[in-house]
């Protein structure tokens, strides 16, 4: 199987190359771009994409690729950053540019006969750039242009070398998906053979051999992702894998109840159930910074999963379904890029961990996860649900967490859902939830002074999680939320509405 292996200079877009290399039925991988060579040739990469990145390939401490990498003999694609550090290590010479191009620019088209093959001419494309290559490596020609950027397509066919000032990875340009089809295909001449079918036999056949005749412990949160990871590890192991599901007191309205039945009789897993709502609930009393919340409630399952592993006995493995955002928000694996925030079962996992990790799904978007659970047979209902965090409601509650506090929220939210479900909207969204801030505010209710909590409404469209815009609901569908939460909800009189797209923010506001 051909793969693509993509090296990371801190662009916020990497993550949508690999998305839409993999959507063209070609494997990728993101690595960051400090990868050593040797690590780089046993990945046995077909292509190298070299990323986006915000800072100037001149500049002190700029991130550059590891010796030798124009040297492996593969086809290499830079975007952005990435074809300016071609253009520097190749011979060409790159300047601060006296027109910076953020936004949205037309492409002139100039050669047909490469990576800019039946594209339209004048198309939009999206630039975000502060440099320009002043002159080309020798062997280069210059294919595309923009008003501002006369080498916004770089190629050499000889060295199979090609190179875009704009991100074709992007939306915003039109053409983006026929011009890395191009590269991928026409250019570097793979093949399509990454689809989810392949990818479940791999997974399969991996988790057989590593576990042999061990048990694994599968921590079930009621999500698609550690459903679908339960599924794939019973396909290949069958009876030695155990399920468990806590009961941290940090779910949904009535989530626990109706998902144990789900587990047990919709997909026939062997799961036990663990109410430890007043152990989390505990360990949580005091706390108030976001990150120590993940880790904690990270350290409390690992404890739960352990003890039950020695009740069980045999266990040595441990199946979470952490899936690539998790891993990308959590660690600065991918390049210069900082931890956006620890995902409890990445970032809140012990040092000491006695398990041994199965994580089949660490290398797949949402959107792959949720065609893979078609695929396995989970209903659409259940695999179009709202993504819901492994920390719960702990990280809807701003500040610190205790009974009250999720009492409230949960009753909140319980009315988000509803009214965004009688609306019909609810598969338009990526989520839709409520918030619970650490103020309080002055009101009037029955003609006397009330001063009580505030309640955010957040509902947010996306495809992938990575990126996300507020959804821009009517002010029907907000009244009748805001009436109902102040007049059923105990203890608040005030609803807001978050209108803040990803990035700047995140969607979870912890």
């Amino acid at each position: 199987m051909h793969k693509v292996l993509i090296l990371d200079f801190g662009s916020q877009y990497t993550q949508l190359i690999a998305r839409k290399i993999r959507e063209l039925g070609v494997y990728s991988e993101i690595l960051p771009f400090s990868t050593p060579l040797a690590k780089v040739r046993s990945f046995g990469p077909s292509a190298l994409v070299l990323s986006g990145g915000p800072q100037s390939v001149y500049g002190k401490g700029a991130p550059h690729p590891p010796k030798g990498i124009f040297d492996l003999g593969v086809p290499v694609l830079g975007i952005c950053y990435g074809v300016q550090l071609m253009a520097y290590f190749l011979g060409g010479e790159v300047i601060p540019s006296k027109m910076r191009e953020y936004g949205f620019a037309s492409l002139r088209v100039l050669d047909r006969s490469g990576l800019l093959a039946k594209v339209k001419d004048k198309e939009q494309v999206w630039m975000s750039h502060g440099d320009r290559l002043e002159k080309v490596p020798p062997g280069f020609v210059i294919t595309g242009s923009t008003a501002n950027t006369q080498a916004a397509t770089i190629e050499n066919r000889g060295r199979k070398f090609y190179g875009v000032q704009f991100h074709p990875e992007v939306i915003h340009t039109r053409e983006g998906r026929k011009i890395l089809a191009n590269f991928l295909f026409n250019l570097a001449g793979l093949e399509a053979g990454w689809n989810i079918s392949s990818f479940v036999e791999r997974k399969v056949a991996e988790i057989r051999e590593a576990v042999g005749t061990n048990k694994v412990i599968c921590g079930l949160s009621g999500g698609v992702d550690s459903l679908v990871t339960s599924l794939i590890i019973h396909k290949a192991i069958r009876n030695q894998l155990v399920c468990i599901f806590i009961d941290n007191g940090l779910l949904r309205k009535g989530q626990y109840e109706a998902l144990m039945e789900a587990f047990r009789k919709k997909f026939a897993l062997k799961v036990i159930g663990i109410d430890a709502s007043d152990l989390f609930l505990d360990k949580l009393r005091g706390i108030v910074l976001p990150e120590r919340k993940r880790k904690t409630i990270g350290r409390v399952f690992i404890h739960l999963f352990e003890r039950e592993a020695t009740r069980i006995g045999g266990a040595q493995f441990l199946a979470q379904g952490t899936i690539y955002p998790d891993v990308i928000e959590s660690n600065p694996v991918k390049g210069p890029s900082s931890v956006i925030k620890s995902h409890h079962n990445v970032g809140g996992l012990p040092k000491g961990l006695r398990f041994k990790l199965i994580e089949p799904l660490r290398e797949l978007f949402k959107d792959e996860v949720r065609a893979l659970a078609l695929e396995l047979g989970v209903d659409k209902g259940f695999i179009h649900q709202h993504p819901f965090p492994g920390p719960g409601l702990a990280v809807r509650v701003i500040g610190e967490v205790n009974r009250e506090s999720l009492d409230i929220l949960r009753a909140a939210d319980d009315v988000v859902v509803e009214e965004v479900r009688r609306a019909g909207i609810y598969k338009k969204l990526w989520q839709a939830f409520a918030v619970l801030l650490p103020v309080r505010s002055v009101g009037v209710m029955g003609d006397q002074r009330t001063y009580q909590r505030v309640i955010a409404l957040r509902l947010v469209q996306s495809t992938d999680g990575m990126t996300a815009n507020w959804y821009p609901a009517g002010p029907g569908l907000l009244s009748k939320i805001s009436t109902r939460i102040v007049n059923e909800v105990q203890g608040v009189n005030r609803v807001v509405y978050d209108i803040t797209t990803k990035p700047p923010g995140t969607i979870e506001w912890e």
